[in-house]
C-alpha cells in the first residue's frame, strides 16, 4: 500500500506537470497567433531566412544581443544556463529507463560529472542576478517583488539538490524507481527524505509558476520580431495578420 506522501507527491507532480504543460502550449499558441503589425527587426539584421536561422541559433546558443548589450548580464545569465542544461540532462537518468535510446548519452562519466558540479554554476550564476536587481539603479527601478521571488526560487531548488548531492544523501534508486513509476503510471514508494520533499515541492512550484512568469521569454524569444524578421521590407511587403484577414473580407464582398 502507498504511503501518503508517495500518493501526495505523485499527485502533486501529475498536477504540476499539467499547469505547466497545457499553460505553456497556451501561451506558445498565443505568441503564434499575435499579429506582428510591423517589420521591425533589430539591425543590423539578416536579409534571408537561413541568416534568420542562423541569428536565432546565436541568441537561444550563446545570447548573441545580450552579450552585446551588457557583458556582466551576459555572463551571470550564461553560465546560470549552461549549468541548467546540464544538470537537466543529468536529472534524465532518474525518468530514462537503461534501454532509452538517450541512456548511453546521459550515462557517460563526462556527463554525469558536470551535471553534477552544475548546481555551483547556477548558484553563482542566480547570484550575479539577484545582486544586479539590488546594486543597479535602472534595473532595481523597473524590478517587482516577482523578479525577486523567481531567483529566490530558482536559488532554493539549486541549493536543495547541492544538499542532497554533497551534504545529505538520499535513496537515489528508490528516487529512480519513483521517477520511473510516475512515467509509466506504476507508481513506487518515494524516499521520505526532507531534502527531497523540500527539493520537489520547489520544483513542481515552478512549474506551476512558469507559464504565468516572465520565464516565458523562453518559448518568447522565438516570436519576437526584432529577432525572427528578415529585414527585406523593400524585396517583400510585410502584411500584418489582420491586414490580410480585412483584404480578404474585401475580396469576398467584392465578389
Amino acid at each position: 500500500m502507498m504511503s501518503a506522501v508517495t500518493i501526495t507527491f505523485a499527485l502533486l507532480l501529475y498536477g504540476a506537470g499539467t499547469i505547466f504543460l497545457v499553460g505553456l502550449l497556451r501561451k506558445i499558441w498565443i505568441f503564434a497567433r499575435t499579429p506582428q503589425p510591423l517589420k521591425i527587426p533589430t539591425t543590423p539584421a539578416p536579409t534571408t531566412t537561413l541568416g534568420v536561422a542562423g541569428r536565432m541559433l546565436r541568441e537561444v546558443t550563446v545570447f548573441e544581443s545580450l552579450f552585446k548589450s551588457n557583458k556582466w548580464i551576459w555572463l551571470f545569465g550564461w553560465i546560470f544556463h549552461l549549468c541548467l542544461l546540464l544538470a537537466f540532462i543529468r536529472h534524465l537518468r532518474y525518468a530514462l529507463s537503461p534501454d532509452s535510446l538517450l541512456w548511453p548519452l546521459i550515462s557517460l562519466e563526462l556527463v554525469q560529472t558536470a551535471g553534477k558540479y552544475a548546481g555551483y554554476g547556477m548558484l553563482i550564476g542566480l547570484a550575479g542576478l539577484l545582486v544586479r536587481r539590488f546594486v543597479v539603479d535602472r534595473v532595481r527601478y523597473i524590478s517587482s517583488p516577482s523578479d525577486y521571488l523567481m531567483l529566490v526560487l530558482l536559488l532554493a531548488i539549486a541549493g536543495s539538490g547541492l544538499m542532497m548531492t554533497f551534504i545529505s544523501h538520499t535513496d537515489i534508486v528508490a528516487l529512480k524507481a519513483f521517477a520511473l513509476g510516475l512515467v509509466y503510471f506504476d507508481w513506487q514508494p518515494l524516499p521520505a527524505h526532507p531534502l527531497l520533499l523540500i527539493h520537489l515541492i520547489l520544483v513542481a512550484l515552478l512549474m506551476v509558476v512558469f507559464p504565468f512568469s516572465k520565464l516565458l521569454h523562453a518559448p518568447g524569444v522565438f516570436f519576437s520580431p526584432t529577432r525572427n524578421q528578415a529585414d527585406n521590407p523593400r524585396e517583400k511587403r510585410h502584411v500584418a495578420g489582420w491586414s490580410a484577414e480585412i483584404d480578404n473580407t474585401k475580396s469576398a464582398s467584392a465578389g
